[in-house]
């Protein structure tokens, strides 16, 4: 992908030009509209159509006002008669100034009452043309309130006392900080990030550094370039960082870097979790298949907010806790997002479980890939406590993520932990083979990935379905509908008929032929129950146990009886709290 022509105006020529916006008077700041604070849904008809090519990114981080000036220009490529631009930017950051393909327009020409900026051209943009706007923004983004769970940046300091930022916005969207298209198939083709920032502090992010600048005025500016990423993946660190760095030599037989940005002073217990990465990979290009980004890097840096899948170079703020699985959870988690959401993206955040679901159920089997069965299980076992199923996972309708994320309103985090033992369940049934390989078609949309034959995609629900019928050979749609569009769980009903034991699937979803395993005494009986029933001689002998090896995620009351005590006994906690006295 080349470069955009719009490239000529010099990041260094706009710079004054930023602090001066950066320095102009503020009105207070009001709170971010339901625009701004929303992200996804379906994307709106003003918006279809319009594809981004390149974003060429300035972006100047004033630590002591809590404040950016932004230039961004944008190549956006027309495939309809475009007779009005509009692109999501918090109405909080003023604009100063836009043009098209060099040429300024007038302050009429545009707008930004609600968080929606609307650029009119001279004339319609015709279809199949590519036009340069260049949007001069300035002013104080939305600050985090418990990022990433609620978005924004993060401003804090080290415990020296020097300035330590961060940005957090897949919740909020990318609009808090950069004009985009916040959708996830917004994704623009390449991202050039200029990010200027005081001597002393380095600004990590993903991609590759193109090089650092002095930037006048006791600055530099670090320039970072990176391929179709997520538009909530483009994000700022600010920091004392000190770099560590090496060669991955891949089981491919090439070698890419990977890298660690850590906060001065951590370097020691950086370097123990830095040694990580490299059996990481390893797993996950065993299990999945290639790193998709080794082109650029694999990389993580220190965050002061907990963690984020920003492509290529992760969030990372689990303060070097150690676990007794061996290994850490979040690092885990993140890389996974690198498959599971940066290489395969959901169209929609109804899909977000193509995301979660398998980027949860990697830290099981990861744990089974260095340990063996009891800890894959016990992972399982506890996410599936953690399961509520008051909302099917997936809707079948557009939706925003606050409205997957929220579990007073949609499956929360069942997206997560219900997801990674449904993966469980389906994994049993179908074998590993056609997992896998159903895994690897729904990553790189073929089943035999190599470095250099597969793209970034897009991908929904159904195209994993798809992949495992292909992989099958059989219709697995009754799987689906039962795990992802209903809320209850499949109840296995258990009943006596004299020396019988006679077993019923029941749910909401109707047809539902999961086989089921039976132990009886120290035989092992496997019960097609191809119309949904199935029976089995059992007599007076013990033990009897139905699925003694936990492979099917179905209704255990006895999970739902801890989940109304534990309700029951936080809520008298609260009732029973003292009240603070303000004046002690």
């Amino acid at each position: 992908m080349s470069v955009s022509p719009v490239r000529a105006l010099a990041l260094v020529a706009a710079l004054p030009l930023l602090v001066a916006a950066a320095k102009a008077p503020k009105p207070p700041r009001a709170a971010p509209t339901a625009q701004t604070l929303a992200t996804g849904g379906a994307l709106k008809p003003d918006q279809a159509g319009v594809h981004i090519e390149h974003v060429d990114l300035a972006i100047e981080v004033f630590p002591q006002r809590k404040s950016i000036a932004g230039e961004a220009v944008l190549a956006l490529r027309a495939d309809r008669d475009l007779p009005v631009i509009v692109l999501d930017l918090d109405r909080e950051l003023p604009v100063s100034a836009v043009s098209l393909d060099g040429r300024e327009l007038a302050p009429t020409a545009w707008r930004n009452p609600d968080g929606r900026l609307s650029i009119t051209p001279p004339a319609p943009i015709a279809a199949g043309h590519t036009t340069a706007v260049r949007i001069r923004y300035a002013g104080v983004p939305v600050e985090a309130k418990r990022a990433p769970w609620d978005g924004g940046f993060v401003w804090t300091k080290t415990p020296d006392g020097r300035p330590w930022i961060a940005t957090a916005v897949q919740g909020e969207g990318c609009d808090l900080f950069w004009p985009c298209i916040d959708h996830p198939t917004g994704e623009p083709d390449l991202v050039d990030l200029h990010i200027t920032v005081p001597e002393g502090l380095s600004a990590p992010s993903g991609g590759i550094l193109i090089d650092v600048t002095q930037a006048g005025g006791g600055k530099r500016t670090f320039h970072w370039r990176m391929k179709t990423p997520n538009t909530y993946a483009v994000a700022l660190n600010v920091g004392p960082y000190v770099q560590l760095t090496a060669a991955y030599r891949s089981r491919f037989g090439d070698s890419f870097p990977i890298e660690f940005w850590a906060i001065e002073g951590n370097e020691a217990k950086a370097r123990g979790l830095f040694s990580q990465f490299a059996p990481m990979l390893d797993f996950y290009e065993g299990m999945i298949g290639p790193y998709p980004f080794r082109s650029e890097k694999m990389g993580a840096v220190e965050t002061p907010h907990l963690g984020m899948e920003h492509q290529t170079l992760n969030a990372y703020g689990a303060g070097y806790a150690q676990e007794i699985y061996g290994f850490d959870w979040l690092l885990e988690h993140e890389l996974a997002h690198e498959w599971f959401g940066n290489q395969m993206t959901n169209v929609d955040w109804d899909d977000m479980w193509l995301h979660e679901a398998f980027g949860t159920y990697m830290q099981p089997l990861y744990s089974q890939w260095l340990h063996g069965d009891m800890e894959y299980m016990v992972r399982l076992n506890e996410m599936r406590v953690k399961s509520f199923n008051k909302f099917p996972i997936v809707s079948g309708k557009p939706m925003e993520e606050e409205a997957v994320y929220d579990a007073q309103v949609g499956p929360g985090t069942d997206i997560y932990y219900k997801g990674a033992n449904m993966l469980h369940t389906l994994r049993g049934l179908i074998g590993d083979e056609a997992f896998f390989t159903a895994t690897r078609v729904l990553v790189y949309g073929r089943p035999d990935p190599k470095p250099g034959n597969f793209a970034p995609r897009y991908a929904v629900t159904n195209d994993f379905i798809k992949a495992v019928n292909d992989a099958t050979g059989a219709d697995y749609g009754w799987f689906f509908d039962a795990y992802l569009r209903h809320a209850a769980l499949p109840d296995l009903i258990e009943t006596r008929e004299g020396d019988d034991l006679v077993l019923a699937w029941k749910t909401p979803a109707g047809r539902f032929p999961m086989p089921v395993e039976v132990k009886v005494g120290g035989k092992l009986v496997t019960l097609p129950m191809a119309d949904g029933t199935g029976r089995v001689h059992v007599g007076d002998t013990v033990p009897v146990i139905v699925d003694p090896g936990s492979k099917i995620l179905r209704r255990q009351p006895y999970l739902e009886a801890y989940h109304a005590w534990k309700t029951a006994k936080d809520a008298a906690g609260r009732a029973g709290a003292q009240p603070v006295n303000p004046k002690q």
